[in-house]
């Protein structure tokens, strides 16, 4: 298979981003503030990427003309993006639900991919798309419940998902002249200065010692910060290099076949045979967007 560690690098963060649901629901089922939790997260994450910059010794200095883009990709992601996220998190109250919502990124970013990149799709691909998002709304469908605010978190999350295909596009155009953890680390840092104002007012509002320097506060959050930030955006931006936009973006709509899996392994989800029925044809639409595609480019 070619770029076979592109391939790698996209499942890879797909499988830290399915957990990162997980653990995102359970700080708010603590009442952390997404105005405290995501601005620690993405400060970790970016000042962990820094140290190992230095380490490797990637050239960490911006362009006079990428400043702008840089600027843009931190506001996109993870400024917006993670607001939106983590409140329709908490106001649909469901990481599956949420991160199928996210999973519709790819026929956005389809559309990003043809218009700016000029990448091509063969019909097939694109029915692939309808076909992984027809299996993944089999797997996450089965809601029963809805709170007051639950449309609204619907609306926010595509609100998410403008924000991150954005980001993507703007990470394509960057690749060729930044290192992937080069620009993550520039995207989490440059980030962090867009949520101080949310921090220093809503995110320590109710600071309390003993309850968020707590295992089960810290745990969840150097999780966040360390394995689903640090890590998964930076081989994600390496996916994006080497695979493309939208046949990168495909790969999200996995995510909330790995949440609902997940959720079922750790005891708060159980999967009906219905379920189990559009993992597998999940699978079969992943199969057409990737390898038919990669086929005709041979």
């Amino acid at each position: 298979m070619r770029n076979w560690k592109a391939y790698l690098a996209a499942i890879g963060t797909i499988i830290l981003w399915g957990m990162s649901y997980i653990w995102a629901d359970r700080l708010l089922d603590l009442k952390i503030p997404v105005e405290f939790f995501v601005p620690v997260r993405i400060l970790l994450a970016g000042t962990l990427l820094y140290i190992l910059n230095r380490i490797a010794g990637y050239d960490m200095r911006i362009r006079r003309k990428d400043w702008l883009k840089f600027l843009l990709l931190a506001l996109c992601m993870p400024f917006v993006y993670f607001v939106a996220e983590t409140y329709g998190l908490q106001f649909t109250d469901s990481p599956t639900l949420t991160s199928l919502i996210i999973a519709t990124n790819p026929l956005f970013a389809m559309g990003v991919g043809m218009l700016i990149f000029k990448e091509k799709f063969s019909p097939v691909n694109i029915l692939g798309v309808f076909i992984t998002l027809g299996g993944l709304w089999l797997v996450t469908y089965t809601r029963t419940e809805t709170g007051p605010l639950f449309y609204w978190g619907i609306l926010i999350l595509f609100i998410a998902v403008m924000a991150e295909v954005s980001q993507i596009a703007f990470t394509k155009s960057l690749s060729d002249t930044y290192a992937p953890p080069v620009i993550v680390m520039y995207q989490f840092l440059l980030g962090t200065v867009f949520f101080l104002p949310l921090f220093f007012t809503r995110g320590i509002a109710s600071f309390d010692a003993s309850l968020y320097l707590t295992w089960k506060v810290l745990y969840p959050t150097l999780a966040l910060a360390l394995l689903c930030s640090a890590t998964a955006f930076t081989i994600w931006a390496y996916a994006i290099k080497h695979l493309g936009v939208a046949h990168t973006s495909v790969f999200l709509a996995v995510c909330p076949l790995l949440t609902a899996i997940l959720s079922f392994l750790f005891g708060d989800e159980r999967l009906t045979a219905l379920q189990w029925t559009g993992m597998a044809v999940a699978m079969i639409g992943i199969y057409l967007t990737q390898h038919l595609s990669e086929k005709k480019s041979a």
